[in-house]
């Protein structure tokens, strides 16, 4: 087929208008600490972006790609009853605003991460990121292949081809500004999908190609047999709670001004994710209601290989071509919002939590700007070959929130509420027994067999149990079980009990160092290296007392810090004991030693 030449000369202008705001925004917008090229201002818009361009930027990056040409591909394929992401998405965003976004807000934190990195360490970070980056590439590649099938259509252009030029256009915006430049274009993307989509609902219901609603109703409202009632509501469970722990969205949380703006952020957005899920609907429905005997298409895309192309071929047949080309070209230039939040929410991590905090923690702000940018490119890379490679959009979606509910969402609900009854192995044991569970339960989208059959396994339907929430709370149960059982008494015996130390000081007996809020591992040669200037013992377990311990460190921290009211603070100060009695945990804050509960 030849390519269509009008509908490729609006993808470019709606292209460069996307690519000149993205430029336009790095160079022209000025937040806090912009002068000084912080690595805050590239992450976070150094806490400063404008509320109304907050709640614009977490609207588009939630209806992308993957959010809309998935919603109308299930409307039209398995009925509304199953289109379970809107109203999964709605209820998550008000969670996730009401539970999560004040907490991480008041914490001051860059990435998703940072909790993790601060209360466990570097081992429990990687793995967590890990598991995100999964679920961010996976995302990423939805978004992708719904751009593909979407171009495929409206210009036949190969989908190769168009994932490849999409992809490029938004790697190349993002590198420019980070945060700032995807925020302005989330913008100017929005106005083009509320253009595209509703313009063209009036044609399309108005086509003598589209059958009676009510006649087909059953085929787009669906229907839950009891058998699958279990699986339904384990999916909207994972599609609800599995919203929130999206690098992504905290990004998005973390650039507001205030904890208080960060929480309407996410209420908006929920609000308008949920309105923005009607016109997707209404089209997926007008596909399950059409005739397409009489369309260039030949056939109906339900049921075919082709189903992920209902809404550009619903929009595309039953619309003019000027409606076509605006709606298409629209949705094309807009899907492309959450791309640029993924790849930038994962080169993010990469760059503060991994290359920073583990690798080079006296990088400089240029440094650190070249490995973001770096690490932009190659994880676009790697989720256009992924999108490529598959083609259930939908799938591809529901497998993401997955990866990150049964993982990492009892992570972090753990190190927010119970950080007093979670640890390091706990972390571990609980990232494991959620991995084993959930890859043990197959995924037939890649083809991966199911070698823990869940109650009511099928053989022809697969997993008809709630296999999902039942991994995500035996990973939680996991992470408080194991940090309870590595605190038994026996423990006292075997570790030792106390050590301290000002800032790069070592935990003699657990061979693990503080610095500045993370825990790196160390050697025990490394042990009489103190950098703090005065080498201190271990205070044994089975003779401390609390007490008595409390009135030595305050000594000893007057002692580091030059006598008192003698000369500045010179660091912080981490200490954890363990007694018979009790486990003491102490902290020096600017100067302040408090007892921490």
């Amino acid at each position: 087929m030849a390519v269509n030449v009008d509908a490729v000369v609006i993808l470019v202008v709606f292209y460069l208008i996307i690519l000149a705001v993205g430029l336009l925004a790095a160079y022209k917008v000025k937040v806090k600490g912009n002068e000084l090229k912080r690595l805050e201002t590239s992450l976070v818009a150094g806490r400063d972006l404008k509320t109304s361009v907050g709640i614009f930027t977490m609207i588009a990056t939630t209806v992308g790609g993957g959010y809309i040409n998935g919603t109308a591909e299930e409307v039209a394929r398995s009925g509304l009853v199953w289109t379970l992401a809107p109203l999964g998405i709605f209820i998550g965003l008000n969670l996730g605003g009401a539970l999560f976004a004040r907490k991480m807000r008041e914490g001051c934190y860059l990435t998703m991460l940072d909790p993790f990195q601060t209360h466990y360490g570097n081992l429990p970070t990687l793995l967590i990121y890990l598991a995100s980056l999964t679920g961010d590439l996976l995302w990423t590649a939805s978004i992708l292949n719904a751009l593909g099938s979407t171009l495929s259509v409206i210009a036949d252009i190969e989908l190769t081809v168009a994932v490849v030029v999409s992809g490029s256009v938004t790697i190349a915006y993002t590198m420019a500004g980070s945060m700032i430049s995807v925020a302005y274009t989330d913008v100017v993307q929005m106005i083009f999908i509320v253009l595209g989509l509703v313009t063209s609902l009036p044609f399309v219901f108005s086509n003598d190609k589209i059958g009676s609603l009510s006649e087909s109703k059953d085929t787009w409202l669906g229907s839950v047999p009891s058998s699958f009632r279990g699986l339904w509501a384990d999916l909207l469970v994972a599609m609800t709670l599995g919203t929130i722990p999206w690098q992504a969205y905290f990004q998005r949380v973390l650039s507001m001004k205030s904890a208080r703006q960060a929480q309407m952020l996410s209420f908006v957005a929920a609000l308008g994710a949920l309105v923005l899920a009607v016109p997707p609907v209404l089209l997926g429905i007008a596909g399950a209601s059409a005739d397409w005997s009489n369309t260039t298409f030949g056939e109906s895309p339900i049921g075919t290989d082709e189903s992920n192309l209902i809404l550009p071929l619903v929009i595309n047949e039953f619309t003019p071509s000027a409606v076509s080309l605006l709606g298409l070209g629209a949705i094309s230039a807009a899907v492309m919002s959450s791309m640029d939040s993924s790849i930038l929410a994962t080169s993010s991590m990469f760059t503060h939590n991994i290359y920073h905090e583990m690798f080079r923690s006296k990088a400089s702000p240029k440094e650190l700007r070249v490995v973001q940018i770096s690490a932009v490119i190659f994880f676009g890379c790697v989720a256009m070959g992924i999108a490529v490679w598959v083609s259930v959009i939908y799938g591809i979606f529901i497998l993401a929130a997955d990866i990150v509910f049964v993982i990492i969402f009892p992570q972090l609900t753990a190190v927010l509420y119970l950080p007093s009854y979670v640890n390091t192995s706990g972390s571990i044991a609980g990232f494991f027994v959620g991995l084993v569970l959930r890859i043990g339960a197959g995924e037939p989208i890649i083809d991966l067999p199911a070698w823990i059959r869940f109650p009511f396994y099928s053989d022809e339907d697969g997993q008809l149990f709630p296999f999902r929430t039942v991994s995500m709370l035996l990973s939680f149960i996991a992470i408080v079980l194991v940090t309870a059982l590595s605190k038994l008494d026996i423990w006292d015996r075997v570790l030792g009990s106390c050590c301290f130390c000002l800032d790069g000081g070592k935990w003699k007996h657990w061979s693990e160092k503080w610095l500045t809020g993370r825990r790196e591992n160390v050697s025990d040669s490394d042990i009489a290296q103190q950098p703090c200037g005065i080498a201190h013992d271990c205070i044994d377990g089975s003779e401390g007392d609390p007490d008595k311990m409390w009135a030595s460190l305050k000594e000893t921290e007057r002692e580091m810090r030059g006598g008192e009211g003698e000369g500045e603070s010179t660091g912080r100060i981490w200490v954890k004991c363990k007694t018979s009695e009790e486990e003491v945990e102490m902290d020096s804050v600017q100067g302040q030693f408090r007892r921490l509960p």
